[in-house]
Formats: structure tokens, C-alpha cells, sequence
């Protein structure tokens, strides 16, 4: 699932395989844009900002896409056939003479000025593995609202970007408080350190081919406590792991909705409201 470091991970596969060259193919499959032809122009610079690609290329001009839940941009060599989906799910190719880069199910897909990239961008809190992270903005923002359960006020980008359902359901964990806790209820060192974690965990993958929020990703935090009975083969606490015993305590992991998206949370080491 795309989140903040498989974000990243996708801007530096299309900037190492598009920037410094000029485009050879464009298409953009989107009605507002179809006419748009960027060929005979050269790519400046893939980046990130949060789970927000930005590529910009020569003239003034970004493409900016947004992967959500399954969209992927996806490098394939001259020659190569494309595998990432069928034909009509694909939204935009970036050609030059020795790499195409083809985006399938893009659910955003704009072309816009450079100059007016905040307009895509500019509402989004500190970027986690970006040059404006701060930590005490962001605990700020994240503490905006004390009544907001925990598990939303950590995927509103508003506050910190990067955070998606997967790093969501983790960190409740490592704070020991089910997503639905209002935030506010956190004590002040748990929130603190939270932020911090959140850090910790995105830019510990943000090389690695599977996220891993377990063993070797990171050094052992405040956040971390309790006996270890986790098995080295176990990548996650509990997203995922529905019934499945917790590998902290043995509790069977539970499920349920939370703002249309699964939840996940151990019933015995996470504490806080839970849905009736």
C-alpha cells in the first residue's frame, strides 16, 4: 500500500530513470489533459512531498499524481513489456530514449504550473521524510483537536504527511492506545514520542523493498515496551494480522471499520474506546 516511504521510493526510481533527459513519448490519459504533448522538453526532477509525486520538467511544468490506494508508476526499458495492468488502466507514459515510465490507476493526475505546486501541495503538515520535518509542529497539529480519535488525526496529512492505514495501525500500537482514543487522552511524553516513532518507522523503510515495523527496523524506543515474543518472520504488529495472536502478548489481533478503512488493535495491550 502506498504510503510515505514507498512514495519516496517511487520518486527516486522516476528521477533516476527520467531526470536530465528529454522526453521523447508523452501521454496523458486524462480528459483535462489529452492534448497536452511535453516531448522535446527534459525532466528537471522526480521528488516527493508526502505521498504527492511531483515531476518536474523543463518550461515551467510539473505532473503531479497521487497514488492512493493501488495506483503505481511502474520503469520499464526499451523493448520491455509493460505488466502493471491493462491497457485502460493506465493514466500517463513518460518516454525518453531508454526508459518509459508508465502510471497506472492514477486517481490524481494534474499538469500545473511549478510556480503553483502549492496549490496541490501547500495544505499538507511536515513531511516525515522530507527537508521540513519538524517535530514540534507536527505534535502541535496533531493535538489540534484533543476530541479526534487518534487514528484519524494521523492520517489527516494536515497534520504530518506520510502517515497512511498501515503505519496508522502500528503506531497506535507502539503507543498502546486503540485508534479511537481521542487524541487529546494521549499523556503528553506518549504523544511526543509518538511523533518521533513515526519518524523512526518511515525512514527506516524507506530503502527497503517490505515494510518491516518489527524486528530490525529500528532502534528499540521509549514507545517499545514489554516482553518481546515476536517471531523474526512477522514484518507488522497488528495491521493485517485479524485473529492472528498479538506478538507482544498472544491476545488474538482484532478488526473493525474506523472512517471507512480497517483498523487493527490488540485488546489486551492497546487501551482506549473501542467500536461496540
Amino acid at each position: 500500500m502506498p504510503e510515505g516511504d514507498t512514495v519516496l521510493q517511487t520518486a527516486k526510481r522516476l528521477h533516476s530513470a527520467l531526470a536530465g533527459r528529454v522526453l521523447t513519448m508523452s501521454d496523458l490519459r486524462v480528459p483535462r489533459f489529452a492534448t497536452a504533448d511535453l516531448t522535446g522538453r527534459a525532466v528537471l526532477d522526480c521528488s516527493a512531498r508526502g505521498k504527492h509525486l511531483l515531476t518536474r520538467i523543463e518550461g515551467g511544468l510539473t505532473l503531479h499524481s497521487h497514488l492512493r490506494m493501488d495506483g503505481a508508476w511502474r520503469v520499464y526499458a526499451p523493448g520491455e513489456r509493460w505488466r502493471g495492468g491493462p491497457g485502460h488502466q493506465i493514466r500517463a507514459v513518460l518516454g525518453n530514449e531508454a526508459h518509459t515510465a508508465v502510471g497506472y490507476r492514477l486517481p490524481v493526475l494534474e499538469l500545473l504550473r511549478t510556480r503553483d505546486e502549492e496549490q496541490a501541495v501547500g495544505h499538507l503538515g511536515p513531511d516525515l521524510l522530507g527537508p521540513d520535518w519538524d517535530a514540534d509542529t507536527a505534535l502541535r497539529n496533531l493535538l489540534g483537536d484533543p476530541a479526534r480519535p487518534l487514528g484519524e488525526a494521523l492520517l489527516d496529512q494536515r497534520n504530518l504527511t506520510g502517515i497512511g492505514n498501515i503505519y496508522k495501525a502500528e503506531l497506535c500500537f507502539l503507543a498502546r492506545a486503540t485508534p479511537w482514543l481521542p487524541v487529546g487522552e494521549l499523556p503528553a511524553p506518549t504523544a511526543a514520542l509518538l511523533v518521533t516513532t513515526a519518524r523512526q518507522l518511515l525512514d527506516a523503510n524507506r530503502d527497503r523493498p517490505h515494510r518491516v515495523t518489527t524486528v530490525g527496523a529500528r532502534p528499540r524506543t521509549a514507545l517499545d515496551r514489554g516482553p518481546r515474543t515476536r517471531r523474526p518472520s512477522e514484518n507488522l504488529w497488528v495491521y493485517g494480522r485479524t485473529r492472528r495472536p498479538c506478538l507482544r502478548c498472544g491476545t488474538p489481533i482484532r478488526e473493525a471499520e474506523q472512517d471507512g478503512r480497517p483498523a487493527y488493535w490488540c485488546p489486551r495491550c492497546q487501551t482506549g474506546p473501542t467500536p461496540t
